[in-house]
């Protein structure tokens, strides 16, 4: 099934499980209880064990790719370390715009869900110096068995310097961790083929059991997640531009704005990339070296705009959840949603994977997904949108701030 017929699919059950939930809030207990225990919640949770399935495995093995292709010495010269601080830098910063913007807005204040009888009560959050020693796990194995996702990203990143650094010499073994990856991207697609039918239980669940509430705080998450991509493309992507690149931000919109159609259209980094590379070179003017390493490497690595969904997301079910989060909970999303950022980007559906994992790091519930699963594909197009934009705009501030040539460039 190709991305446009699984999108609409999504959003036709995303309005016919809002319906079916508006009507059951109309209906008896007797009648909307069983029917949720029964039919809706098992569907449901189904598909949210599904995604959880991946979570771990998808983590350690896409880091470790990340991380591997990162760190060859051969690549990752002045233009690849440019570009590398650039992506990491700039997700860090939409991450904190996305939770900014949750705390400002407030999308899910209004706790739309009755947690009197549920389990979600959050552990008290350890000093954040253990955080930052417990990154570094005594047994991998029992990290990844235990889930702890900052542990699982440390190790992966101390596999993926190795393989880098060893090259030839493990070469099988890099093959595997490739093979091992081409796995789990098909599982995630036949996964996301469940979507509609997943997305339709967890809506009419959710709205059925929070009422008309459910909807409002929807819009509200909405919206938040729209001014986020819009702050961090016309003020952070604008004032690095101006900045660093020492160029007019209108007229790099201006120009790369087709590209940013295409983009949104496709809802694909990988499909816009030709457009994307051909603008930034005859139209942006970015050395064809620069934009030929920088921009493919964006398309892997820079995930500004899931990012920010993701902040915004965690924000708004703590919100409607009513489960307050510590600062050093904040902490613990910016530092994970940034390294995961390394190597996971370019499969649909690989976005809730990750917010699942964020989610379940700090002791929010999963199911909280549900509020979002079905909107997050309308947002999709526009976090493409300004993915690519990002790519560009790496690019060009790099090309314009280098004296590069071809050779030196390639050769970083």
């Amino acid at each position: 099934m190709d991305s446009k017929k699984l999108t609409k699919r999504i959003l036709i059950a995303l309005v016919a499980g809002a319906i079916v939930g508006v009507a059951l809030t109309f209906t008896p207990e007797s009648f909307f209880g069983p029917l949720d225990k029964y039919v809706l919640d098992p569907v449901g949770q189904i598909f949210i064990n599904l995604i959880m399935m991946l979570v771990v495995p998808l983590v350690f093995v896409s880091i470790a790719l990340g991380t591997a292709g990162l760190g060859d010495p051969k690549k990752l010269g002045k233009i690849g370390v440019s570009a590398v601080v650039f992506f990491l830098t700039t997700t860090a910063i939409a991450i904190s715009v996305g939770l900014g913007l949750g705390y400002l807005i407030q999308p899910g204040a209004s706790g739309v869900f009755d947690t009197s009888g549920a389990d979600y009560t959050p552990e008290e959050t350890p000093p954040m110096m253990d955080t930052l020693i417990n990154i570094i796990p005594e047994n991998p194995i029992n990290a990844m068995a235990s889930g702890e996702m900052l542990q699982i990203i440390a190790f992966a990143i101390f596999i993926g310097v190795a393989l880098a650094f060893l090259s030839e010499k493990t070469k099988g073994i890099y093959n595997l961790f490739e093979q091992a990856s081409e796995i789990l991207n098909w599982l995630i697609t036949v996964i996301m083929r469940f979507a509609p039918y997943g997305a339709f239980a967890l809506i009419a669940s959710a709205i059925g059991d929070a009422g008309l509430d459910a909807i409002g705080s929807m819009l509200s998450y909405m919206l938040t997640v729209i001014a986020g991509l819009l702050v961090h493309a016309f003020i952070i992507y604008s004032l690095a531009v101006w900045l660093i690149g020492r160029s007019n931000p209108i007229t790099f919109f201006k120009v790369f704005f087709p590209a940013m159609v295409v983009g949104f259209s496709t809802s694909s980094s990988n499909a816009a990339l030709p457009v994307a590379m051909k603008t930034a070179q005859e139209k942006l003017g970015v050395k064809k070296a620069v934009s030929s390493f920088v921009q493919p490497l964006g398309a892997t690595i820079n995930m500004d705009g899931t990012a920010i969904m993701q902040a915004v997301a965690t924000v708004f079910i703590s919100q409607v959840y009513d489960i307050p989060l510590a600062f050093t909970d904040l902490l613990i999303v910016v530092l994970i949603a940034t390294l995961a950022s390394v190597g996971t980007a370019g499969v649909p559906g690989v976005g809730l994977v990750m917010l699942a994992m964020v989610l379940g790091q700090i002791g929010l519930p999963v199911e909280g997904i549900a509020l979002i699963i079905g909107i997050d594909r309308l947002l999709d197009m526009l976090r493409t949108s300004l993915n690519i934009a990002g790519d560009a705009a790496c690019a060009y501030i790099i090309s314009e701030r280098g004296n590069w040539n071809e050779e030196n460039a390639e050769n970083g």
